[in-house]
């Protein structure tokens, strides 16, 4: 998932004598770009993902050098090198302190090592890993697309994944993203990139079809939601924007990601109706079948038959009848239990279900003859269904 700081340093060790001073839980921090910086003016440009290089010109006081990493974590930069051994010559521990704390990579180079030459280098390898990562995400869409068509991408993804592994779709989303332009788009997505953690090359971020898609390979399903879980939790400081995730369900092999992805569009599209920031598709219930459908025609025509002659006598009465419904289905045809949850005396509740069972036509006695009034109460839950 793009070029890392793991992969600097992998790049970096030896040819730069790179050596990590703090911020070790930054270790899988992808990066966007590489930005030479002397003084903060720039650092209001920043999107998201860059890693700052300085000399430490302007930044030769502990207070200067501790603001810089303050301003880079504000803008959600992947991490800072510092060129030690002129204007720093040695990194003050309050400022390995609060990288550490924060899970900010700062690194650093001796003033010997060519700061142009590193920089160059560095970024044409994450230009180059951007590309990749381009077709990589074009592969992956085609898997989705047209999972019979293997040619179209599985010499792409052999390199990169375990084809034969397991694979896990979770679709992350907010309010209007697909209303959003290009460049704040892509922005966003670079901050919630900050936000997940521990996983690189077994994993893929792009944006597709109105969602941000993440595809994690070849891990185990208890460790993917608890890099899920963590990231939601830390995903709170994108103050402006309420995110919400759907987790298909894991598959084996290359060829059937589709179906995690299109079980993780249903969970994801449950998660915003409900107002729920997490839904896993294995924990939806009946819901998933019907989450799962995509003739919403279909889905309004099944509620329509069942409760049109409630909702229109509610409407006409100013009446409760469809609720009353859902409750008496709800607890098994007792009567007590709806008086109580409705806050109703229950000869009040008798009456009305003699009245609903007269307007539907149906006595209600059997589990077969509440089942198609059960699911058409759940349907009429669902947002898209405007009965």
């Amino acid at each position: 998932m793009a070029f890392t700081i793991e992969d600097m340093m992998v790049a970096s060790r030896d040819k730069y004598q790179m050596k990590l001073a703090s911020g070790k839980n930054g270790w899988s921090n992808s990066i966007s770009w590489i930005i030479m910086i002397e003084d903060l003016t720039i650092i209001n440009n920043f999107s998201g993902k860059e890693l700052a290089v300085t000399t430490g010109l302007g930044f030769q006081t502990e207070e200067s050098l501790l603001r810089l990493t303050c301003s880079l974590v504000d803008r959600n930069a992947a991490g800072l090198i510092i060129n030690t051994g002129k204007y720093v010559m040695e990194i003050p521990e309050s400022v390995k302190d609060y990288c550490e704390e924060n899970d900010f990579p700062l690194l650093y180079v001796p003033w010997s090592v060519y700061l142009v030459d590193m920089i160059k280098d560095l970024s044409v390898r994450v230009f180059l890993q951007g590309t990749a990562d381009e077709q990589i995400s074009e592969a992956l869409i085609h898997a989705i697309e047209n999972p019979e068509a293997q040619d179209l991408y599985t010499n792409v993804l052999l390199p990169v994944f375990d084809i034969d592994g397991t694979f896990q779709v979770f679709l992350i989303t907010t309010e209007n993203l697909d209303k959003m332009d290009t460049v704040e788009r892509r922005r966003f997505g670079y901050r919630i990139q900050i936000y997940l953690k521990n996983i690189t090359h077994n994993a893929h971020f792009f944006y597709y079809n109105g969602n941000f898609v993440l595809i994690i390979n070849a891990l185990e399903a208890e460790l993917s939601m608890e890099i899920i879980k963590d990231f939601m939790a830390k995903a709170r400081r994108i103050s402006t924007h309420t995110l919400y995730t759907g987790c298909g369900s894991q598959v084996l092999d290359i060829t059937n990601l589709y179906l995690s992805y299109r079980r993780a569009m249903a969970a994801v599209s449950m998660a915003q109706e409900c107002g729920n920031t997490l839904v896993c598709f294995d924990e939806m219930g009946v819901y998933r079948l019907l989450y799962s459908v995509s003739d919403i025609d279909l889905l309004q025509q099944i509620c329509d038959e069942c409760l049109k002659p409630l909702i229109s006598y509610d409407e006409k009465h100013s009446a409760d009848y469809v609720e009353t419904l859902e409750m008496y289905l709800k607890y098994g045809g007792s009567i007590q239990a709806v008086s109580s949850s409705m806050f109703t005396h229950k000869n009040t509740i008798a009456y009305r279900i003699k009245n609903i069972k007269q307007l539907l036509g149906c006595p209600l006695e059997t589990s077969e003859e509440r089942l198609p009034y059960q699911l058409a109460c759940m349907i009429r839950h669902m947002k898209d269904i405007q009965t």
